[in-house]
């Protein structure tokens, strides 16, 4: 099956019983013209919207109960900005969601299947109360940074009824002109050329390009956390705490992770520190660490931007530095 990013999630109306199920998902391709329509609309204003910048216009369409979390959305709009610089919205994907059958919020799956159930799309909501919402998914296309955008809307009862914004992220959709097809590819050929630590992280970075949200799974999803999962030699849970030793200090790193903080594909690293507040301590501590790392599993060097240091002292982490891999001795 293609790992396309804007057909993989295309399915239609999950035919289910009316009785037994809490929950039920209708996709683009099975919504009533004027329904697909008015959620066509809205998507289309919204992601308008964040390409202008235009937070005012979001924020006449938020939904009233969650109003002391406007904060966190507009900065969320605002950090959207360069990821979208330059592009044209355009509308990848809508999903109906209805969970009016709930008696209470709760952690609620929305199984989204074509008509023979070869194929479905999951959509996962952690608390999610009674109601009816809809999942829109877009594009900045033609942005640089290939942005792409995902909006939540909930169906509002309180006043006039009609769709409000309940959530919004973004994310880019590729690292230097590389997308998650590519970093997929590459993550088999390190896994063939026997690179685990490389695989697996290239596997992270495709997995992170290839929708703005993390709550949407898919056939070719699930085939990717299983390749991924396949990797002999790979970091798990169970390899951290991990120890690398730099002369004759020996470190515990704690996790490695895909960060993304530079728009770049950068891995953070995350190690137990000496505790020393000094930031010329803390910086020559951060740089044994990641060479030290780099020493024991090389393919990372080749394969990302750089490093993030991360030093944890009894519970607390503090971000120390980054380094492009060039300047990690």
């Amino acid at each position: 099956m293609c790992f396309c990013r804007r057909s993989f999630i295309a399915a239609i109306l999950m035919m289910v019983p009316a009785s037994g199920f809490a929950a039920s998902c209708t996709t683009q391709a099975a919504l009533p013209p004027d329904v697909r329509g008015t959620l066509a609309s809205m998507g289309e204003q919204l992601s308008d919207a964040v390409l202008r910048q235009d937070t005012s216009a979001m924020q006449s369409v938020l939904l009233p109960a969650i109003s002391g979390q406007w904060d966190g959305i507009r900065d969320a709009i605002e950090g959207a900005a360069p990821l979208v610089k330059g592009g044209k919205a355009q509308l990848r994907n809508m999903y109906l969601l209805d969970a009016s059958s709930l008696i209470a919020p709760s952690d609620t799956q929305f199984f989204c299947s074509n008509a023979n159930g070869s194929m479905t799309v999951t959509i996962s909501m952690q608390a999610l109360p009674p109601g009816k919402y809809a999942l829109i998914l877009s594009d900045a296309a033609g942005a640089a940074l290939a942005g792409q955008m995902g909006f939540v809307l909930v169906w509002d009862t309180t006043g006039i009824p009609g769709w409000k914004l309940g959530g919004f992220s973004a994310r880019q959709g590729d690292f230097g002109g590389h997308d998650a097809v590519w970093y997929w590819t590459r993550a088999r050929e390190l896994a063939q050329g026997n690179l685990p630590w490389a695989a697996w992280y290239t596997y992270e970075t495709a997995r992170y390009l290839e929708l703005p949200v993390d709550f949407v799974s898919s056939p070719n999803l699930d085939k990717l956390v299983q390749e991924q999962a396949q990797i002999k030699g790979g970091p798990s849970q169970d390899t951290f705490p991990y120890s690398v030793t730099s002369g004759d200090r020996t470190w515990k790193i704690d996790g490695v992770r895909l960060d993304a903080s530079l728009r770049e594909p950068d891995l953070g690293v995350s190690y137990e520190s000496t505790g020393s507040t000094d930031p010329a301590v803390l910086r020559t501590e951060a740089i044994a660490v990641l060479g030290a790392l780099l020493k024991a599993q090389p393919g990372l060097r080749e394969n990302f931007h750089g490093m993030w240091a991360y030093a944890s002292t009894n519970g607390k982490v503090t971000p120390v530095m980054e380094l492009p891999m060039g300047q990690i001795p």
